[in-house]
């Protein structure tokens, strides 16, 4: 707010000399319609450079209103989903079925199982368009998991535990930390992995790395990178989609980060943006507060 009013009062004391001037000028009373227009560009001028509040103070290179809050959201250890926290938009993926010349004729995809399988909807949708773009280049993803509540989550992580002598060995993720449970991550693989346990090795398929290079284009983003264990505590999983948006995906692929680090930055943002006098209830919608704090 300081910012834009010092913009504003800085511009208003240039037209105030430019007019001030003109005045004095021995000319005037010749240029008066010339005045008249030079006072209309200014205040024109000073229009063009007062954007909305919001925008002047938002920094972040992905803007408001291109994120939507929900897709954005994060979920891991440290930043748990709650037991009742089920995505409102589910929707149940159909088998692709193709007529005569291969086209996709009921909006579904390609399933590397029988099994159920739901996502939001408009995770669902980027996927089909996806599947459709790489079935173009030569390249068949099936999907092999979609969404996952909070309780089958628990269920797989203890398990998993009780197989590991109580190790969490980082491949499965306890409950509430689980990417599946927001609705908007699956696992999409090649034809010849369907019926393989998933590793890291699947990274060297022509598949994966088709979706690693276009995902973004989707909406999607490599949820799990190779190079961002650490930071994720989850091992890389060159299969794991996850749905942000499309101008949220494209920072985040072409700058090479994680959702965890597009998150640190994008506090940051608003951080930013609250302390300049920015309206708290623009933002709120992006703050997360784990399950753990509720």
């Amino acid at each position: 707010m300081q910012r834009m009013r010092k913009r504003t009062n800085l511009l208003r004391a240039l037209l105030a000399c430019v007019l001030l001037a003109a005045a004095l000028s021995p000319a005037a009373p010749a240029l008066a319609e010339d005045d008249e227009d030079l006072e209309i560009s200014i205040i024109e001028l000073t229009e063009e450079q007062n954007p909305d509040e919001s925008e002047l103070l938002w920094s972040f290179p992905v803007a408001l209103d291109e994120m939507v809050p929900e897709y954005v959201q994060l979920a891991n250890k440290h930043m748990l989903l709650s037991k009742d926290y089920v995505p409102s938009s589910l929707v149940t993926a159909k088998q692709r079925k193709a007529d005569k010349n291969g086209v996709n004729t009921n909006g579904g995809v390609l399933k590397a199982t029988g099994a159920a399988m739901q996502l939001q909807d408009v995770c669902l949708e980027a996927l089909v368009a996806m599947s459709e773009a790489a079935r173009a280049d030569g390249y068949n993803l099936y999907l092999k998991s979609a969404y996952r509540s909070w309780k089958t989550q628990n269920t797989m992580y203890y398990n998993r535990l009780k197989r590991n002598n109580g190790k969490d060995d980082g491949w499965v993720s306890k409950p509430g930390a689980s990417d599946h449970q927001t609705g908007l991550g699956c696992d999409v693989v090649p034809r010849s992995w369907r019926d393989k346990s998933m590793n890291e090795k699947m990274a060297s398929a022509p598949e994966c790395q088709w979706m690693a290079a276009h995902c973004h284009e989707f909406g999607f983003i490599l949820r799990y990178p190779e190079d961002k264990e650490e930071v994720t505590e989850i091992n890389f999983e060159p299969w794991h989609m996850r749905y942000v948006g499309i101008p949220a995906a494209t920072y985040i692929m072409e700058n090479g980060l994680c959702l965890e680090e597009f998150h640190d930055q994008l506090n940051a943002a608003i951080q930013e943006f609250l302390d300049w006098g920015g309206d708290p209830a623009i933002v709120a919608p992006f703050i997360q507060v784990s399950a753990e704090e509720e």
